[in-house]
């Protein structure tokens, strides 16, 4: 088998080459649907804060069934699991196609059909998530994680590149039916190759292993670890404020003038960014001053999320985009590898679980933050000040935390 050192080491194992395609037709197909629902969204209802509920109808049932997601993933089949939460965003998407389609809908009704379809995708990618990041950490051999996290990162950044791009141009050409037809067969495809896959996960937890008892085994584990707390901590509260994806329509169509063409390019920046940086860690990871190189990237990412606030020039934004996906995509390597370096494989689907739980946090409830924080003081001051709040986020955790500030070399096995 490949050598830890060789950069494609974990491609040479053939099931994590079918789960890296399943992983980009099923971001691809995200990032189409979230680029369109956004859109559609600011369209029907001009709000800031409609855009910000999205978020809030996705994080909520997300985070309420993460740790059940999690304990599940530890004592069932993941790519068994995989497949049927897939299975759920294939019928998510079939219903948002099929609601473009139909004729004289009220724009009220379907503007709550549409937050009742995000409510069950994030119910769906609830159990998708834990089960997805185990499932990859059980096709190669622990001392090829860093290349396999590094791969299937910059994976998904790809996939995020052209997913926001593609839904921009299926809309402007085809509308909101020809985007959600194209997502539903993006993730009919994902199902495919995991589908492919000649892999069977090993029992985890006892079939009479209480629930109370591996529930919140992933917090507990997550709590012990100052370093692996500080992490997950930092990229919750940074994204959370940081985070101006959200309020991408707002900038497109009222203060850049792009359309939904340029809406799908601002999206698209941030994973062109991360994808870059990533082709650079594949060949050169960090090996050493791993914690303050996390923390100067989260830093880097709130000053280039400043810029992209003040900026008026849609090229510029674009650029600042990329440039806070790329930070961002340093942090992500990093904690990406700790976590699950760190992490006892029998309990990997329940910290991933709790990991998701802060993601999903960071990401979800952080678009409704931005979203009701435009709603009030309008969107150029709601980017300024997240992005402010981001570099205060860093000091504050540098200070919080200093096993993770001090952080040289990661860790080679689990504790």
């Amino acid at each position: 088998m490949a050598a830890p050192a060789d950069p494609y080491a974990a491609l040479r194992y053939p099931n994590f080459r079918r789960y890296i395609g399943g992983l980009l037709a099923l971001t691809i197909s995200i990032q189409v649907q979230g680029t369109i629902v956004g859109w559609q969204m600011y369209d029907l209802t001009g709000d800031a804060l409609a855009l910000g509920l999205i978020g809030l109808a996705e994080a909520v049932p997300f985070i309420s069934t993460a740790l059940w997601a999690g304990h599940v993933a530890d004592r069932y089949d993941r790519r068994r699991q995989v497949l049927w939460s897939m299975t759920a965003l294939v019928v998510c998407s079939g219903a948002l196609l099929a609601l473009s389609l139909s004729q004289g809908v009220a724009k009220p009704l379907q503007v709550t059909a549409i937050y009742v379809i995000i409510v069950v995708s994030g119910v769906a990618r609830s159990f998708l998530m834990p089960a997805r990041v185990a499932l990859g950490a059980e096709l190669v051999p622990r001392a090829v994680y860093p290349n396999a996290i590094t791969w299937r990162a910059s994976t998904w950044q790809a996939a995020a590149v052209i997913g926001p791009a593609v839904g921009g141009v299926l809309y402007a050409v085809g509308g909101a039916a020809l985007a959600y037809a194209t997502d539903t067969a993006l993730m009919l495809v994902g199902m495919a190759w995991i589908f492919a896959m000649d892999h069977r996960s090993p029992v985890r937890v006892a079939a009479n292993a209480p629930a109370s008892d591996t529930l919140f085994s992933g917090f507990r584990f997550v709590r012990s670890e100052p370093t692996v707390l500080g992490a997950l901590t930092l990229d919750l509260l940074a994204v959370f404020f940081g985070g101006a994806t959200a309020l991408l329509p707002i900038f497109a169509k009222d203060i850049l003038h792009v359309g939904p063409t340029g809406l799908g390019i601002l999206r698209a920046a941030p994973a062109a960014g991360a994808v870059l940086i990533a082709i650079v860690l594949a060949t050169r990871p960090v090996l050493r001053r791993t914690g303050p190189t996390m923390l100067g990237s989260v830093a880097l990412f709130g000053v280039a999320t400043v810029g992209f606030g003040l900026s008026h020039n849609f090229w510029l934004s674009v650029a600042l985009l990329a440039l806070t996906g790329a930070f961002d995509m340093v942090s992500v390597v990093i904690r990406s590898t700790l976590l699950q370096i760190v992490t006892p494989e029998p309990l990997l689907g329940r910290v991933s679980a709790v990991n998701s739980v802060f993601v999903g946090s960071s990401n979800e409830i952080g678009a409704f933050e931005s979203g009701f924080t435009a709603k009030f003081l309008g969107p150029i001051p709601a980017v300024v000040l997240g992005g402010c709040a981001t570099l205060a986020v860093v000091a504050g955790i540098g200070w919080r935390f200093p096993r993770l500030r001090r952080l040289d070399a990661l860790p080679s096995a689990p504790t």
